[in-house]
């Protein structure tokens, strides 16, 4: 695989060519009318948790259809196997070798789950673009008052969570609007703390307050929606006192299943994030907004084992070795679907290889500005079929809960290095999806290469030590 110049590209954008990166029929009204841009994250979403990547229990129709409308990826890796470095790849543009936050938890500090002030979001590349910028969902990237709060990184509304722990409870007593906290109704304060009498379940405020924002976009300034759903996390805490924690008003269609009652409400969790995406794709559409704006649905990791919900039983790694917390393809490749209609054509699949922290790059060049320097590539030559699209020499992934495990990819190869001191594993990841076949011992001149790659993509963090 071809590795970019970034430095090209930054001295392109320097030298006031920052139009020509636009496809020409895009460079041409890039200052009139600059798209819109949606990316909608799902949280914990297996790549076979979807009727469009081979799911055959759990109806996904909106999503299906989003995909045979646009591009569904077939090669889309998250930031991480967890949810906070998995975000904060996709805000940054920066692989989990050298972006702030690496796990969801340090060994070293609390405080670290926190992004600083020379750590540029794409949220502020667009707000500064002039781009109207608003964060619904889960955040984890910086507490209220802390230098990683949302509205320090460049969103002009926040509401949602800002800590992922609390982030799983779906009937919070309160959720954060900005800076303040806003009770919800329903919620009763009383122990134990998740009751069967709350009502108000937080994924539903989600969908309406992105309906309502998206509502109040009267086009003269382009937009940018992260609405980062927690569908289909678990509720670990609310195992304490039911059954299990799939936590989800009710099973909907699949409450006449034969299932165990957790999958049929992990089930109804994954098929209400369908309704809701199908919800905002519809308005953009009634709203004259859909062939001005590129939506990205994804995951941010692999499906987990967590609440009682079993990967096995959908299938939810599709093909793939691992699930969550794995280095494997399981835990780190995801669904991933653009659309925009208009632009990209309809019915594609692609076996392009992209990760997340190519998505800060992309969305400066559709604002036509310049993205910080990082680790991205951007796809618009992927996404609207003219110019040349770039590609990655090594995709790099590193974790840190236990220990820091590393993970490479280099053209059809895969290397897996399960934790210090452990022999590094070695895949043919194209011909060996699966990761059954660990061939170390017959190749040591790529398991040298893959070593290289390990050690070069890595920079030291005091708050995530190689251990």
């Amino acid at each position: 695989m071809k590795k970019v110049s970034r430095r090209e590209m930054l001295c392109a954008m320097a030298a006031g060519t920052t139009v020509a990166l636009l496809p020409s029929y895009l460079a041409a009204e890039q200052k009139a009318k600059r798209p819109n841009i949606v990316f909608i994250l799902a949280d914990d979403l297996g790549y076979g948790g979807l009727g469009c990547y081979g799911q055959k229990k759990i109806k996904t129709p909106c999503i299906d259809r989003m995909a045979a409308e646009g591009i569904r990826f077939t090669r889309a890796y998250a930031g991480s196997t967890v949810c906070a470095p998995s975000r904060c790849a996709l805000m940054t543009g920066l692989h989990t070798g050298h972006c702030r936050i690496r796990g969801n938890h340090s060994l070293v500090r609390r405080d670290a789950l926190a992004l600083l002030p020379d750590d540029v979001t794409v949220a502020e590349t667009l707000q500064k673009a002039g781009y109207r910028t608003a964060l619904i969902g889960k955040w984890g990237l910086g507490e209220i008052g802390s230098s990683g709060a949302p509205r320090n990184k460049g969103f002009d509304e926040f509401f949602g969570y800002t800590d992922q722990g609390e982030a799983h409870n779906y009937y919070p007593e309160w959720l954060w609007r900005n800076e303040e906290k806003e009770p919800l109704p329903g919620n009763v304060l009383e122990m134990p703390r998740v009751s069967k009498e709350r009502t108000t379940y937080s994924h539903d405020l989600f969908t309406k307050e992105a309906l309502s924002f998206l509502g109040r976009q009267n086009g003269e300034k382009p937009f940018f929606l992260y609405l980062a759903y927690t569908l289909p996390h678990a509720n670990n805490e609310a195992t304490r006192v039911r059954e299990h924690g799939m936590e989800v008003p009710d099973e909907g269609s699949y409450a006449g299943e034969d299932w165990p009652p957790a999958q049929r409400s992990h089930a109804a969790m994954i098929s209400r994030l369908d309704r809701d995406v199908g919800r905002v794709l519809d308005l953009l559409r009634e709203r004259g907004l859909a062939e001005n704006t590129l939506v990205f649905f994804a995951s941010d990791n692999g499906p987990h084992k967590e609440g009682g919900a079993d990967p096995a039983f959908f299938e939810d790694s599709g093909p793939f070795r691992g699930f969550k917390r794995d280095m494997y393809e399981g835990g780190i490749r995801v669904p991933a679907i653009a659309w925009w209609p208009g632009v990209i054509s309809p019915g594609q699949v692609s076996d392009h290889c992209w990760a997340f922290w190519d998505f800060p790059v992309t969305a400066s060049s559709l604002a036509g500005v310049e993205a910080p320097s990082g680790d991205g590539i951007s796809l618009l030559p992927l996404l609207t079929g003219k110019g040349h699209q770039e590609t990655h020499e090594v995709f790099y992934w590193e974790f840190h809960e236990g220990g820091c495990r590393q993970a490479v990819r280099f053209g059809e190869w895969k290397a897996v290095k399960p934790g210090k001191g452990e022999k590094l594993e070695l895949y043919r990841v194209e011909e060996d999806p699966g990761e059954e076949n660990n061939c170390a011992g017959l190749y040591p001149e790529k398991v040298k290469e893959a070593l290289t790659y390990l050690r070069r993509e890595r920079s030291e963090s005091e708050d995530f030590p190689r251990r």
